[in-house]
């Protein structure tokens, strides 16, 4: 029962919107009405309103940091094992990605993500950010910068010497960021998607 709560207590946080929040806090069009249609910080993005955007994006990967750190301070209490924290990252991350507050509709994870690495080891996270950034910033397309940070992360996570219970989870997170980019990858194959920065008419 205590796993249980935990992970449910995970997923709940996980399913809080930032996207959606921050955008009706700016009496902004919902996010999911124009652009992509995906509650994130880059749809935001696309509204005009970058404060808006970094909002989301702070929003999405501290929920993501704070599952992580409530569960490992109350687990050991709770007398759970080894594998309830790791549990209880990839639960939120899979709250943001289907969560109940938004008919399990949700966005496709890369803050919330970040958020649950660095909240398992600060450098892990930095050093997954660090390959995003550079992968954004030389070639300027935010779904490939996620797509490599994604194929990264297990391998960083081994290197930085996280337990196979993080490996295991990390390494769905990076299997189901990968499933929802699926038509990022279509359309970067064909050459038809967005470079950070421009707008499209939707917006």
């Amino acid at each position: 029962m205590p796993l249980a709560l935990l992970l449910i207590a995970a997923y709940l946080i996980g399913s809080i919107s930032f996207a959606v929040v921050v955008s009706r806090v700016f009496g902004m069009a919902d996010p999911r009405t124009y652009g992509s249609g995906n509650p994130g910080a880059t749809n935001v993005l696309r509204s005009g309103n970058k404060l808006a955007a970094a909002l989301t994006l702070a929003g999405d990967a501290f929920k993501g940091w704070l599952a992580v750190v409530l569960a490992a301070a109350f687990a050991p209490a709770a007398g759970l094992d080894a594998q309830a924290v790791p549990a209880a990252a990839l639960a939120a991350f899979l709250g943001h990605l289907f969560p109940v507050f938004l008919r399990f509709k949700g966005g496709k994870g890369v803050a919330t993500a970040a958020g649950v690495l660095l909240g398992a080891s600060g450098w892990l996270g930095l050093a997954v950010f660090g390959v995003w950034l550079g992968v954004a910033f030389t070639l300027r397309y935010s779904s490939l910068a996620a797509l490599c940070a994604a194929l990264a992360s297990p391998a960083l996570a081994l290197a930085f010497g996280l337990d196979n219970n993080w490996i295991i989870s990390i390494s769905f997170m990076s299997a189901l960021l990968l499933w929802r980019h699926k038509d990022n990858i279509k359309r970067l194959v064909a050459g038809q998607e967005s470079r950070i920065g421009s707008k499209k008419k939707e917006a």
